[in-house]
């Protein structure tokens, strides 16, 4: 597989082999790729997502979209199809996803190479579980989105002025959303690619993953960037020339009319603010699947050799406590924005999303949200992901969930704090246990 075959968020394999084999040495490859994961899991060296206990592919779904598709086979709601943008206002309103979100990815990393361009970007709409791609003059749209039991499930829309179809896809999108990108687990990835004039990818030039993590100077290759960000450069709204990254015009910009016809988009823009939470959420995301099904394998095998006989001993109790101890840990340094990036300059954007997002809290007593935009020298106010308010946190294996909270509450509580959570000074932890007791069930 070439890198030009690769996919990032809403992106899948229709055109390559679903081989179960072929996946599954995938899957395997990108388990041991994968960096952190507790030693007796690792040691086994793959995690089967076809074998108990997670079945993959016999697994029914739970999640946003699923629930969707069941209401409009119970002819419970339809969505309506209207030019140019077929059942896409429709698709998001259901979903409820806000227009906002938009950002715009014009690099040939889709199963829609044929459509793509810089003059024909995709544009992703999101909100904090799920993710829909489109492309203008394309009939089909991409959908994913966070699954409890699954990590992430896939699906496509077929359009279709009578009908929309919707389809789960397995196989054509695990080649690529099941590797090292992915922590080997199914998830999504934000990727960072140095485009050439047409958009596609220059193979012999690094790619990124993006997240809250990222160098600024390394996010969003192959990506539309709209707002100021002073004197940070990042890799957006660029193109190679030779083999150079032209940044001449890709700083700064508000308006993308003299780069395309913005015409026939839900909006002419790319917010940089959108961008910024995309890559810190799908980053956190796959963070949470790994944590949860590390802990689901570790209890599986435990339950299997009790259900054989076979005594377990104080010592094997206590490698469980530490694993799951483990993965809880690396759950906090995401959640709680441990090795973010700071940013150098301001970040301004005139789009509606900063005021949507934060406008979904919750809020507590004092008018405080997760969901609050700092922007200054980081991305958020109150430096803790907003995805704790998830159904994917909610579903986390309990005794990974309480770990989780007890360490949180631990954290924010005490006097002192390990070096790893020293940016939170007293006062910030002590707001953060205020909004957190008022507003996250369980804490």
């Amino acid at each position: 597989m070439t890198r030009n075959q690769s996919h990032d968020i809403g992106e899948f394999m229709t055109n390559h082999s679903s081989l179960k084999c072929l996946v599954a040495m995938v899957l395997t490859l990108g388990w041991l790729l994968a960096i952190g994961v507790p030693s007796t899991v690792s040691a086994q060296g793959l995690m089967d997502i076809e074998e108990p206990p997670f079945s993959y592919s016999d697994t029914v779904e739970d999640n946003r979209v699923s629930r969707l598709i069941a209401k409009m086979q119970a002819k419970e709601l339809r969505l309506d199809y209207s030019k140019p943008r077929g059942h896409l206002e429709s698709l998001l309103q259901a979903l409820d996803i806000p227009v906002s979100s938009q950002t715009l990815v014009f690099s040939k990393t889709s199963m829609q190479v044929q459509h793509i361009s810089r003059s024909n970007p995709r544009a992703i709409y999101f909100n904090d579980d799920t993710y829909v791609g489109w492309v203008r003059g394309s009939s089909l749209v991409e959908v994913s989105t966070a699954d409890s039991k699954l990590g992430a499930a896939f699906y496509t829309v077929d359009m279709k002025p009578w009908r929309a179809k919707m389809t789960r896809s397995d196989y054509d999108c695990l080649g690529c959303h099941a590797t090292s990108m992915t922590g080997g687990l199914p998830g999504h990835m934000m990727r960072s690619i140095s485009p050439f004039h047409d958009g596609g990818i220059n193979a012999q030039f690094p790619s990124h993953v993006t997240s809250d993590s990222s160098p600024f100077a390394e996010r969003w290759g192959g990506w539309y960037v709209t707002g100021n960000h002073g004197s940070m450069q990042h890799m957006g709204n660029a193109f190679l020339r030779g083999n150079t990254l032209d940044l001449r015009r890709s700083g700064n910009v508000t308006d993308l009319g003299d780069r395309f016809d913005t015409s026939g988009y839900l909006l002419p823009t790319s917010d940089i603010a959108a961008l910024m939470v995309l890559g810190h959420q799908t980053s956190v995301h796959n963070v949470f699947v790994k944590a949860d099904f590390t802990v689901r394998m570790l209890e599986y095998d435990r339950a299997q050799r009790l259900a054989k006989g076979q005594s377990t001993s104080e010592t094997d109790d206590k490698e469980l406590s530490m694993q799951i101890a483990q993965a809880a840990r690396q759950v906090l340094q995401a959640i709680l924005f441990c090795d973010e990036e700071p940013l150098e300059s301001p970040i301004e954007t005139a789009g509606e999303f900063v005021h949507e997002f934060e406008a979904r809290g919750p809020i507590d007593s004092k008018g405080r949200s997760l969901r609050q935009f700092d922007l200054q020298t980081r991305l958020f106010r109150y430096p803790c992901s907003f995805l704790v308010y998830t159904d994917a946190f909610d579903a986390l294996q309990p005794t990974l969930r309480t770990e989780i909270l007890t360490r949180l509450r631990t954290i924010l509580t005490a006097e002192t704090v390990p070096n790893q959570y020293s940016h939170l000074n007293a006062t910030t932890r002590t707001e953060l246990h205020e909004i957190l007791s008022e507003t996250l069930t369980g804490y």
